[in-house]
C-alpha cells in the first residue's frame, strides 16, 4: 500500500525534528540530526542549514509493516507557503504538528483551512511537551475552539488496538449506527475501529497526540497508529494518470518533474501527453527517479500512489495532469488546478549592475518561476525593469542568496509594493469587434461582479448556430491566456463572472486572433461602462499583549483602518482576533514590539482582498491613462467599402451585427 504523509506546521513548532525522528525509528536513517547542528536529512540545501529553517518541500521514504511510506516535509515559514499547498493536494494524509507552548498559531489555522479545502485527513501531534508553560488541557481547548470539535486526544485512549471508553463514545455520538448499537450495550471493538479509520479518511475527526519530537518522547506509539488507522485504494491497472506537483532542476541545470501518479503504470521510454494552452503537448520520459532526501535511485517502473521525478517533460508546471495510453479522451475529462490559496500580496523590482544582461537575469527568473510559479516574473519592456511578486522579505534573502549561489550573479529588490486588483461594482455587457480588412470577429459578453477572491469563472450560452464551439472555446482561451488591467490604476482584473452571450465569424475572412482582438475589446468596453473600484491584500491577525496595553491596540486598529472582535481576556492577558489592509499593518509588529517592550506579539495570515481604504489616493499615486495604454483598448474596428474605421467605446454597440 502506497501512502503520502505530509507533515505541516507554524514554523518552530518542530516539525523537521519530528520527521528525523520518524525516518530514524523506521530505519530510513541511522542518526538523527538536528536543526541547531544543521544535519538534518530533509532540510539538504545549504540556505536551510544556515537560517535553520524549512524552505523547500522534500521527501523521505521508509516502509514500516505492508506499506510504502513518502514523507513529505513542508514549508512552515509564511514566506514559502505556495510550496506547502502545493504539496497539500497529492498528500493521503496529513500531521499537523502544535506547539504544546505556543499553541494553536495564525498559520496553524491556515494550514488546518487548506486541509479541509483539499480534503486531506489529518493527525494532530502536540509537540514540545516537554517544555516548561506547556499545558495539555489549555492546548486542547484552543484546538477546540480554533481548528474543529472533532479533535479527540488518543495519548492514552488507543493501545494495542484497544480504545478507551472515552473514545468509544465520541465516536459513537458521530455515528448514528454505533450509537444505536452502543446504547444497546452491543460493542465491537473491530467495528468501531474500522469505523474510526474511515472516520478519518473522511476528515469527520482528527486524532490528537501528545510528546515530544526532540525527546523522543511518543514518536514510535505515534507511527504505530498512524499505520494501523490509515489506507488508501489506487487504481493500479488501466492508462496511467499523474499530476505534477513541483518542479526543480538538478545541479547540471536539468529539468525535474515531479509526479504523483495516481492511476495506472508508467516506464523510462513511455510517451506523455498534457494541455498546454488548450493544446495537447507530447513528451517521452527519459528516466524515472525516486528521491529520498538528496539522494535518488534510478526506478524501471512506478505504479499508482507513488511519488517519482522524471526528466523528458518540457513544460508541464504544478497542477498539471499527465497522461498515457490510448484513450484519447482520458486528458479531455481532467482539469489542471494551478492555483493556490496562498498568492503573493506584494511586489519588488529586481535590482542589478548595469553590465549584466537585463535578457540574461530575466531568463534566471523564469527558471525559479517555472520552481516558484507565484514569482509571477513581468518585464516591463517600457521602462526595462523585471518586476517579481514575493509573500515577504525573508523570500527575497532567499532569491538573493539563490541568485548568487545556482547563477553567479548578484541582485537586489527595491521597496516591496502592495499589489493592488480592481473589480467592477454592477452587471454590465461589453461589445468587441474586430474588421480590419480580410478578418472579422465579434463577441458580446456579459460581465458580473463575483465574490471576493472569486477570481475570473466563465461559461457560454451562446448559441452555436451563431457562432460554433471552437470559435465559444477561443474566447473562454483569450479570458484566461492573461492578466487583464482593469482602467483606474491599470491594475489586475479580478473577481468577474463572464458569460459569452453571442458573437459572430466569418467563414472566409476570420483567422487567427480575431477573436482575441474582439475578445479582449469586448472586456475592456463592457468595465468603461460601469463604476469601477480599487482592491487591497487584507491581513487577519492575532495580536496578544499584556492587559495594561489593550487600549493603545484598539485605538491603532482603529487607526490603520482595521476592525476586531471583543477582546478575549485572560488573567493579565488579551487577545484581540481582528482584520486589516497589508498596506497598514505590514510593519505593525516592530510597532508593537516598541511599545510593549517585547512582550507583545502579533501574528497574521493573509486574507483575501477587499475594497481599498484609500482608493483615491491610490488612483491619484499611480497616474494610469486608460485611454494611453496602447495594450489595451475599448474601441472596435469596422469596415466599409474596403476601409477599416474605428468606433469609440460609447458608440460601439449601435454598430454590432449580432444585434
Amino acid at each position: 500500500m502506497n501512502k503520502t504523509v505530509g507533515i505541516l506546521a507554524h514554523v518552530d513548532a518542530g516539525k523537521t525534528t519530528f520527521c528525523e525522528q520518524v525516518l530514524f525509528h523506521t530505519n530510513t536513517i541511522r542518526k538523527r540530526g538536528r536543526v541547531d547542528h544543521r544535519d538534518t536529512f530533509l532540510d539538504s540545501h545549504i540556505l536551510e542549514k544556515n537560517r535553520g529553517i524549512t524552505i523547500f518541500s522534500e521527501q523521505g521514504n521508509f516502509v514500516y509493516n505492508d506499506s510504502n511510506y513518502y514523507l513529505i516535509d513542508t514549508p512552515g515559514h509564511i514566506d514559502f507557503s505556495p510550496e506547502m499547498e502545493r504539496a497539500i493536494k497529492i498528500m493521503d494524509y496529513a500531521v499537523l504538528i502544535i506547539s504544546g507552548v505556543e499553541k494553536v498559531q495564525s498559520h496553524t489555522e491556515t494550514v488546518f483551512r487548506l486541509l479541509e479545502k483539499y480534503n486531506v485527513p489529518a493527525f494532530i501531534f502536540v509537540n514540545k511537551m516537554d517544555r516548561d508553560g506547556a499545558n495539555k488541557d489549555e492546548v486542547l481547548k484552543e484546538i477546540h475552539r480554533s481548528l474543529s470539535e472533532d479533535v479527540i486526544e488518543i495519548t492514552e485512549d488507543f493501545n494495542e488496538n484497544s480504545l478507551s471508553e472515552n473514545l468509544i463514545e465520541f465516536i459513537a455520538d458521530r455515528n448514528n449506527d454505533l450509537l444505536e448499537l452502543y446504547l444497546d450495550g452491543n460493542y465491537e471493538e473491530e467495528l468501531w475501529i474500522d469505523s474510526m479509520k474511515s472516520m478519518i479518511k473522511k476528515s469527520k475527526i482528527y486524532p490528537c497526540y501528545f510528546g515530544s519530537a526532540l525527546q523522543d518522547v511518543g514518536i514510535s506509539k505515534f507511527i504505530d497508529i498512524l499505520d494501523k488507522m490509515t489506507y488508501t485504494s489506487y487504481k493500479k491497472d488501466g492508462d496511467f494518470v499523474g499530476t505534477v506537483y513541483k518542479i526543480k532542476h538538478d545541479e547540471n541545470g536539468k529539468r525535474l518533474t515531479y509526479i504523483k501518479a495516481l492511476e495506472g503504470s508508467i516506464k523510462p521510454r513511455d510517451e506523455v501527453k498534457y494541455i498546454k494552452n488548450n493544446e495537447k503537448i507530447y513528451n517521452k520520459i527519459s528516466n524515472i527517479r525516486l528521491y529520498n532526501g538528496s539522494k535518488f535511485t534510478m526506478q524501471n517502473y512506478v505504479q499508482a500512489g507513488q511519488l517519482f521525478t522524471v526528466l523528458g517533460i518540457t513544460d508541464a508546471i504544478p497542477g498539471d495532469y499527465i497522461t498515457i495510453g490510448d484513450t484519447e479522451n482520458t486528458l479531455d475529462k481532467l482539469t489542471s488546478s494551478n492555483k493556490v490559496e496562498l498568492i503573493p500580496n506584494m511586489k519588488s523590482k529586481l535590482l542589478f549592475d548595469s553590465s549584466l544582461n537585463i535578457n540574461d537575469v530575466f531568463r534566471y527568473f523564469k527558471i525559479l518561476e517555472s520552481e516558484e510559479p507565484a514569482l509571477n516574473i513581468d518585464y516591463e519592456d517600457t521602462l526595462k525593469e523585471i518586476h517579481i511578486h514575493v509573500m515577504g522579505k525573508i523570500q527575497l534573502e532567499i532569491l538573493k542568496e539563490i541568485m548568487k549561489e545556482r547563477f553567479g550573479i548578484y541582485v537586489d529588490f527595491g521597496p516591496c509594493e502592495i499589489l493592488y486588483k480592481e473589480t467592477i461594482c454592477e452587471n454590465t455587457v461589453g461589445y468587441g469587434h474586430f474588421e480590419p480588412l480580410g478578418h472579422y470577429a465579434e463577441v458580446h459578453l456579459k460581465i458580473e461582479p463575483a465574490p471576493r477572491s472569486s477570481g475570473i469563472t466563465f461559461k457560454s450560452i451562446a448559441h452555436v448556430d451563431n457562432l460554433q464551439l471552437g470559435h465559444q472555446n477561443l474566447v473562454k482561451t483569450h479570458i484566461f491566456e492573461k492578466v487583464h488591467r482593469g482602467i483606474l490604476g491599470g491594475f489586475e482584473l479580478t473577481d468577474l463572472n463572464i458569460t459569452l452571450l453571442n458573437g459572430r465569424a466569418h467563414n472566409k475572412h476570420t483567422s487567427g486572433g480575431d477573436f482575441r482582438e474582439a475578445t479582449l475589446r469586448a472586456l475592456r468596453q463592457g468595465i468603461e461602462q460601469v463604476e469601477n473600484i480599487i482592491l487591497e491584500p487584507y491581513y487577519k491577525f492575532r495580536i496578544e499583549v499584556n492587559t495594561e496595553y489593550l487600549g493603545r491596540v484598539l485605538s491603532d486598529i482603529q487607526k490603520y483602518f482595521g476592525e476586531f472582535e471583543p477582546p478575549e481576556l485572560y488573567n493579565d492577558k488579551s487577545t484581540i482576533n481582528g482584520r486589516g489592509p497589508v498596506a497598514t499593518f505590514m510593519d505593525y509588529s516592530m510597532e508593537l514590539t516598541s511599545f510593549t517592550k517585547g512582550r507583545g506579539s502579533v501574528s497574521f495570515i493573509f486574507d483575501g482582498y477587499d475594497k481599498c481604504h484609500n482608493h483615491e489616493e491610490i488612483i491619484k499615486r499611480k497616474a494610469y491613462n486608460k485611454n494611453l495604454d496602447n495594450q489595451y483598448t475599448s474601441n472596435s474596428i469596422f469596415c466599409s467599402k474596403g476601409q477599416a474605421y474605428t468606433v469609440i467605446s460609447q458608440d460601439a454597440k449601435a454598430f454590432m451585427h449580432c444585434l
